[in-house]
């Protein structure tokens, strides 16, 4: 299935507002003392890629990037309305339309997948966080965090289609 370009427009502002909801989650989260994630290291992981390396030792020892913080936040914001964009490919331009809460839920916890195994390796965490100190507990955080960006991507929808009914 091809996205049209009022699909494509719908992933955006899903995947925008998704976002922002995992954000306020994470917010919830440090405040509550959880460690989060620093996007200045997706940024720097980026800034890497951009020169041809892709795994690290240890993220944290890499070299930093000029404007590391920007590029970790950006690379997020695309990386939900990519997401998004997935959900409507598979579900149909309808689902945006008239979204329901599982198939949201659904893509939002399969996106886990892209830490686990392609973002925590290549920044040294090793594969599902096997070189933490505590890899279950962060594959659960991580899972809770990517399903509450799935319960994002169905309420960013759920307002879209209200707001334009």
């Amino acid at each position: 299935m091809t996205l049209q370009p009022q699909d494509f427009s719908a992933a955006v502002l899903i995947g925008i507002g998704a976002t922002a909801v995992m954000d306020a989650w994470l917010v919830l989260l440090k405040r509550l003392g959880v460690p989060t994630l620093n996007f200045a290291f997706i940024g720097r992981w980026v800034g890497h890629l951009f020169k041809g390396q892709f795994a690290h030792a240890a993220i944290s020892k890499a070299a930093p990037i000029p404007g590391e913080l920007a590029w970790g936040w950006i690379t997020h914001y695309a990386v939900g309305v990519a997401f998004a964009g997935v959900l409507i490919a598979i579900h149909g331009a309808d689902w945006a339309h008239n979204p329901t809460l599982l198939p949201a839920l659904a893509v939002g916890a399969c996106t886990v997948a892209a830490p686990l195994l392609v973002m925590q390796p290549a920044m040294g965490s090793g594969f599902a966080a096997s070189r933490t100190p505590t890899p279950l507990k962060n594959c659960m955080r991580s899972l809770a965090n990517h399903t509450v960006f799935g319960l994002g991507l169905y309420l960013s929808a759920l307002a879209i289609a209200l707001i334009s009914r």
